[in-house]
């Protein structure tokens, strides 16, 4: 019996449809692996093996950049969190039957030399770097994406990767070379720096960034739209001072892929950098400026994604003999660059270290996700409102709590197997504070967190929106720039992301040494962040057009029955029945226990949801003109 014509026809476009999405599959290259997690075991005096350790990772996560620019073709094992195995638990979770990488066909490589010479077609080959002037590993960096080159680094030594893979194996060419043919130093800090007209720095270092600004940069080579603060080769002289993974060489490879630029300057100008304290003070700050303004000029105003953090166990701080606090340089770092339209992706020291973002950059992500917000009509279901719409509080007090950190995206990609995978998740609520920029980089993390969460799991943006940046540094005037208010640009960055990612509520905003809010920076929040913001220099209470304002209050990170403690007791002392907390990378468990002993103490203290504590909050205000106004103190 024949078919109808018209079955034949969808057979047809589905045999078609089946058999392109078939070669589609067979024309994606095998994923090429590489196991580095030796490089994890370095010992102390064994300075051949940090050495390699530090060459091998770096020159790896550069062949990543170009590879996979375009196509997710390289993978390595590194990243570790205790006894979980970062790397390979998101390469399991999605090579699992049904997942993205499910029929991805792999090759597994031995050695270093062996992926180089692998993958020796997609390159154009070298660009050395000189051990001397540490700067120059991280030009190297910036140059390897422009140029399709990866980095090596300058040693003569027989056993080195340079001898390896330069003089000896694949025997690449080497297109640029920051040393001078006999291994003496290019850039020296004195006469004119080498290529260009521009009058030394007085500073090898700033000599380096100033010839790739000169030479790069200003002449629009570079992908200005993403840069990178990751430290530079003084790792190698003492790599013990943080986790043995903080040499931050995995995060180069997706800044490589984006031809983006990476620096490592201190952010003072009150004193001279400490990994080169014969400067003038102040000399790598007003590097660091040039480079901001030129990423601006060439981003129109637009923002600049900028991954890492201040290196502050290894310099700049008073860990390396500097004046400064930790938090103090983070703060000023922030300042710094929110004056220019730069924002951080913040690979802090303790869970900063970060690999395959040049992979996973191609996961598939949903067009939305979305949450949904809470009615009158179910508040006053669960109790919270009485018949005539106001609040029954029944003499409750109402609490939420900041779950963050998570303005970086090391940061969630190391704590999802041991944070978020909690048994416990799902209990209590939890207000999951995550920047939504990290989809960027980790966005099978993004992704994976959602698809998992239950009713209780409720996501708001961290600080300070899509992006940690200091939002009163955007107001004009703007004196430390001198450019022109940046909030419009700024409510242009964050509305795409809020609106994929489903959020209302921007759970805390870092105001440090930046000036507070104003009106217009009040009404940038309002136009992305309608349902609530949580900044620091604000009054007590505030009700911004229909935007409700809380202002932050404390950091509690102790064990569970001190944490209650603390809570219960600043409770107390608070004027008002809506109360917020901060707690830094605390697992579901660490708050299921926290609720539990708090019930000890006061059972009319309740842990409410996100959508439940800003909307009764919302309500609150409307209903306490003097709390709406601003006049709480």
């Amino acid at each position: 019996m024949k078919k109808p014509a018209f079955i034949v026809l969808l057979l047809t476009v589905f045999a078609v449809t089946n058999y392109a999405l078939a070669q589609s599959v067979k024309k994606l290259p095998p994923v090429g692996m590489l196991d580095l997690e030796f490089t994890l075991q370095i010992e102390k005096g064994n300075q051949l093996a940090i050495n390699n350790t530090w060459d091998y990772t770096h020159t790896i996560a550069s062949l990543q950049g170009i590879v996979n620019r375009t196509t997710p073709q390289l993978y390595i094992f590194l990243v570790k969190n205790g006894s979980a195995d970062i790397d390979r638990y998101w390469w399991n979770k999605y090579r699992a039957p049904g997942k993205w990488l499910a029929k991805r066909d792999t090759i597994l490589y031995k050695n270093v030399v062996d992926v180089i010479s692998a993958y020796k077609k997609q390159i154009k080959g070298a660009v050395v770097y000189d051990p001397n002037v540490q700067a120059t590993s991280n030009v190297a960096s910036s140059i390897a994406g422009v140029e399709d080159l990866i980095v090596v680094r300058y040693d003569t030594n027989p056993n080195s990767l340079y001898s390896q893979i330069i003089t000896s194996g694949p025997k690449l060419p080497v297109k640029i070379s920051l040393v001078n043919k006999d291994g003496s130093s290019l850039f020296t800090g004195k006469g004119i720096i080498p290529g260009t007209t521009r009058v030394s720095s007085g500073s090898a270092k700033n000599d380096a960034y100033l010839w790739f600004l000169e030479k790069y940069m200003k002449t629009g080579r570079v992908n200005t739209k993403y840069g990178a603060y990751y430290i530079d080769q003084q790792w190698l002289k003492n790599p013990f001072l943080a986790n043995p993974n903080h040499h931050t060489l995995t995060n180069h490879d997706f800044f490589i892929s984006r031809k983006g630029f990476f620096f490592d300057l201190s952010p003072w100008a009150d004193e001279s950098a400490t990994d080169d304290p014969a400067q003038t003070p102040g000399t790598d700050v007003n590097t660091l400026k040039e480079m901001l303004l030129t990423a601006y000029n060439q981003n129109k105003g637009g923002y600049a994604y900028l991954g890492g953090f201040p290196p502050w166990a290894f310099k700049y701080t008073k860990h390396a003999k500097g004046t400064h606090e930790d938090v103090a340089t983070e703060w000023e770092y922030s300042r710094i660059i929110s004056a220019y339209n730069a924002f951080k992706d913040a690979d802090a020291i303790g869970y900063g270290a970060l690999a395959n973002a040049s992979f996973w950059q191609h996961f598939p992500l949903k067009k939305e996700y979305k949450q949904d917000w809470v009615t009158k009509a179910e508040l006053t279901k669960k109790g919270y409102l009485n018949a005539a719409g106001k609040i029954d509080y029944k003499g409750r007090n109402f609490l939420i709590f900041y779950v963050g950190d998570y303005d970086a995206s090391s940061w969630v990609s190391q704590t999802t197997p041991t944070l978020w995978d909690d048994p416990n998740r799902g209990k209590v609520p939890m207000m999951w504070c995550i920047s939504p920029v990290l989809a960027e980089r980790v966005p099978m993390a993004m992704d994976y967190r959602r698809e998992s969460a239950t009713p209780n799991d409720y996501f708001a943006a961290a600080d300070n929106g899509a992006g940690y940046l200091m939002p009163g540094m955007l107001q004009a005037p703007r004196p430390l720039s001198g450019l022109p208010d940046g909030l419009d640009a700024w409510v242009a960055h964050n509305k795409p992301y809020y609106k994929q990612w489903g959020l209302t509520i921007t759970g805390f905003i870092i105001d440090g040494q930046a000036p507070p809010l104003n009106q217009k920076g009040l009404d940038a929040y309002a136009a992305f962040s309608p349902n609530g913001i949580v900044p620091q220099k604000v009054p007590l209470t505030l009700l911004h057009g229909d935007m409700p304002v809380m202002r932050s209050d404390a950091d509690v990170n102790e064990d569970p029955a001190k944490a209650a403690q603390i809570i219960y007791d600043r409770i107390q002392k608070r004027k008002i029945p809506f109360h917020w907390f901060r707690n830094i990378l605390k697992s579901p468990s660490w708050y299921v226990q926290v609720v539990a002993e708090l019930k000890k103490l006061d059972p009319n203290i309740e842990l409410l949801t996100a959508p439940d504590f800003f909307e009764l909050y919302r309500t609150y205000l409307k209903e306490n003109p003097e709390a709406a106004q601003g006049k709480m103190r």
